[in-house]
This record gives C-alpha cells, structure tokens and sequence, in this order.
C-alpha cells in the first residue's frame, strides 16, 4: 500500500507553494492553497483511512459534503512545505452535514488549515456548480499586482484592459478579465462571501492592499493563471520606472483579433 505522502497531490502542491515562494509572493506565512481530490484518486493510500479530529469550519459547506481537500495549514511558510509536508499540509473530508472536516493524513503538530479555509470553500462551491473540473483554489500576494489597487482606480474594466494591453498573453489567458472587492478583513466569512460572489464571473479576484484569488483545474493552469496577472502588472510597474510614457500600445482592434485567433471570448462589458 502505498502512503500519501508519496502521492503525486503532496509533491505537486509542495513544489508549487515553493516556487510562489520563490516568486515573492508568499512572504513569511502569505499565502494559502486548497487542492479537492476526488475519491477514486485516494484508493489505495494506507494512511488516510482514520479521522485523527474533526474541525469545525464555521459555515455550511453542505454541497461539499464528503468531498476530499488537501489544504495549507494557518500560520505555516510555504518555503517549508517541501520540507515539512506532513506538518504544513493537512487532508480533510467535508462532514455529511456540512459543518465540519475530518483530518485523515497531515498537520502532524496539531496544525489547522488555513484561516481563508472558508473563503476557498466558499469559492469552491461556486465555481462547481458550472465548472465539474473546478479542483485548486490558490491565494497569494503578488507584488505588482497589490501595487495597482493603490495607484488605480479600483473598477474591473479598468483593471482588466490595463493588463490586457501589457502583454498578448494577457487577454488570450484571462479572457473574461479580472474581478474586484472591495478591501475587506481577511479570514472572515464576509471576504470569503464576496470573492465567492465574483467567481461566478471571474477566475481571479483581486483583494485590493492585499493579494490575489485564483481558480483552475489543477496546480499548473491556476499557478499559471497568476503569473500571467502578475506578469502584466509587472510591465505596467517597469514602463512607470521607464518614465511611464507609453509611445505605442495594443489597440482595442488588436485585443479582438487576439481573441478571434485563440478561439476565446473577451468579455463584451470590457472590450465592445
């Protein structure tokens, strides 16, 4: 029988929270990630069979019930993850009722998950009622991206085109743009609700003076997914050292032929 912390889902998340490590994005304790596996993936593992405890998650998570998550534990530094796996990362199922998780596998020091635990679950559930393939929630701090939210006008149109012109990459990445809150208190239902609330339209939702919320089907697509954001904010930080004079940029026809040769659809709110 083989042990989960052989499995593919603790080498993966554990190589990704050290390479946002490595980005800056995910100072001292910054940063959270949740992975849902489906059941058919755990069969097999010897180590995942007996509740250890049972956390209360503070809302109702009902359409999660019995749902797996490997999930960042609170208060851990995600550039001790690769080293440290079974006290950073903890395993949980979703009770029936909806209330609670069952620790199976990790947090091996009496660790917990994350504080944005509910704000991921939150946004889970969302995303699952139009996405089935909906599996990685990932929050993080990227710098150029918190950078906007102080110089920009917090409005998602603007927001979203200003990246979408920083780069090709952008709109053919994150067609539909980039969803906006407004400052909240992390680790709170309220923040969770919110970010929920936009990821009916969004992949990424910016918490401004904060970081970043992202969504996809695996590790890879969601941590790609950020860096794309984060790149294109990056380029708007250079042209500002550079003088902040843009002499020639990507028109609103060329953000339509993009979308016309990558087959994707920007959001008609955005680009008419």
């Amino acid at each position: 029988m083989t042990k989960f912390l052989d499995s593919k889902f603790v080498k993966k998340i554990s190589e990704i929270t050290r390479e946002s490590y490595e980005h800056g994005w995910d100072e001292r304790n910054g940063g959270n990630v949740s992975l849902r596996i489906d059941k058919a993936d755990l069969a097999g593992f010897s180590d995942i069979t007996e509740v250890k405890k049972t956390l209360d998650l503070g809302f109702d998570a009902t359409p999660l019930a019995k749902q797996y998550f490997l999930v960042t534990g609170t208060g851990r530094y995600f550039r001790n993850v690769i080293n440290q796996p079974t006290l950073d990362l903890g395993l949980v199922q979703i009770t029936s009722d909806g209330q609670k998780a069952d620790l199976l596998w990790g947090f091996e020091d009496g660790g917990l998950p994350t504080s944005e635990f509910p704000s991921h679950l939150m946004t889970h559930i969302e995303r699952l009622k139009f996405d089935e393939t909906q599996h990685v929630v990932m929050h993080c701090h990227p710098t150029n991206v918190i950078a906007l939210s102080f110089t920009q006008d917090l409005d998602e149109a603007h927001i979203s085109r200003l990246l979408w012109k920083m780069q090709a990459e952008s709109l053919v990445v994150f067609p539909e743009g980039i969803g906006l809150i407004p400052y909240m208190t992390p680790g709170t239902n309220d923040i969770g609700k919110a970010t929920a609330a936009k990821m009916k339209d969004y992949r990424v939702v910016m918490w401004p003076h904060h970081g970043i919320f992202g969504v996809g089907s695996d590790l890879d697509e969601t941590f790609g997914l950020i860096e794309t954001v984060e790149k294109a904010a990056t380029i708007y930080s250079q042209i500002g050292a550079q003088g902040g004079k843009i002499k020639q940029a990507i028109t609103d026809e060329q953000l339509k032929a993009l979308a016309k040769a990558f087959k994707v659809e920007a959001n008609p709110a955005f680009l008419k």
